[in-house]
């Protein structure tokens, strides 16, 4: 049986643009460095701990990995909101790894993602089965060795972004035997419903969970209708959950946010439900294993 008190309280991070999700999919999502620090207050306000950044092009509404750009957000960010923690993205499909890496090894960040396997990356209309739009999202073995080294140099604790069970292997079964490679404990967290990863299933959850290092940390990131089983997975089974515009522009109620932080309410909800509670970024550090950091 689930003992709840035992349990630690619940991290939520706001992941409040994304690289792909634009205005055209919800008025609401933040463009601007000023746009997304408003947003961050709110999430914050409302219990998130932790902020998942993106920078995006003003032109396209797509994401961007120009230092300047991310720079920017990152500034207004913490101008903000200094108590969040700040997990910055290296997501990007095109350009070389050490582009994707150097806003992290120059801001040196709390937090960032590592995606763990190359894959079909792709959006795709799951009622005809049609894809109109894929590439190849390129997280080879070098790279992924690249991006540890320079995020261990950088002090910069990675979030290991599991798309399907390969990439788990590849971390747990592979690249972790390379003596200091990672930084322990990690921090995984399952990824559902990415076109070209996996969907949210209970038995393949479960079975994730089960083989995770006894020392480490999870969270949950659903994208679409994947987001709210999963986070209720997440409250009752001991992990963490992330909710956001990049996953998701609408609330469980169908109705479009008006913003991540309506979306940190329902998840903040759901800690109380289970009796977890919500973790303030003091906590999170803790919880997660990072260095409590002064401000001033």
């Amino acid at each position: 049986m689930l003992n709840m008190k035992k349990m630690s309280k619940i991290v939520i991070t706001a992941a409040i643009t994304g690289g792909a999700t634009r205005k055209e999919n919800n008025p609401n999502v933040p463009y601007t460095p000023e746009e997304m620090a408003d947003e961050c207050e709110k999430c914050y306000r409302e219990g998130a701990s932790v902020v998942h950044i993106h920078a995006k092009n003003l032109e396209t509404g797509y994401g961007t990995i120009e230092l300047e750009a991310v720079r920017a957000v990152y500034d207004a960010v913490v101008a903000r909101c200094p108590e969040m923690i700040i997990n910055i993205s290296s997501a990007d499909m095109f350009e070389p790894k050490e582009k994707r890496v150097l806003p992290i090894t120059t801001l040196k960040p709390e937090m960032c993602s590592f995606n763990t396997n190359s894959m079909n990356f792709a959006f795709a209309d799951y009622r005809t089965g049609q894809v109109p739009l894929e590439v190849i999202y390129r997280n080879t073995f070098e790279d992924m060795v690249y991006y540890a080294q320079e995020m261990k140099g950088a002090g910069v604790r990675p979030e290991f972004e599991i798309f399907d069970p390969g990439g788990f292997n590849n971390v747990v079964g592979i690249l972790d035997r390379q003596e200091g490679l990672f930084h322990h404990p990690m921090h995984f967290q399952f990824v559902y419903g990415v076109a070209g990863g996996m969907a949210f299933e209970i038995p393949l959850h479960t079975a994730l969970v089960g083989m995770l290092p006894s020392d480490s940390t999870w969270s949950v990131c659903g994208v679409g209708p994947n987001q709210m089983p999963a986070a209720f997975m997440a409250a009752i089974g001991g992990g963490h959950i992330r909710v956001g515009l990049e996953d998701n522009i609408r609330n469980p109620d169908n109705s479009p946010s008006r913003g991540s932080y309506e979306q940190v309410i329902w998840a903040r909800q759901l800690a109380e439900l289970t009796n977890r509670g919500v973790a303030t970024p003091s906590e999170a550090r803790v919880i997660l294993g990072l260095p409590e950091r002064t401000q001033g």
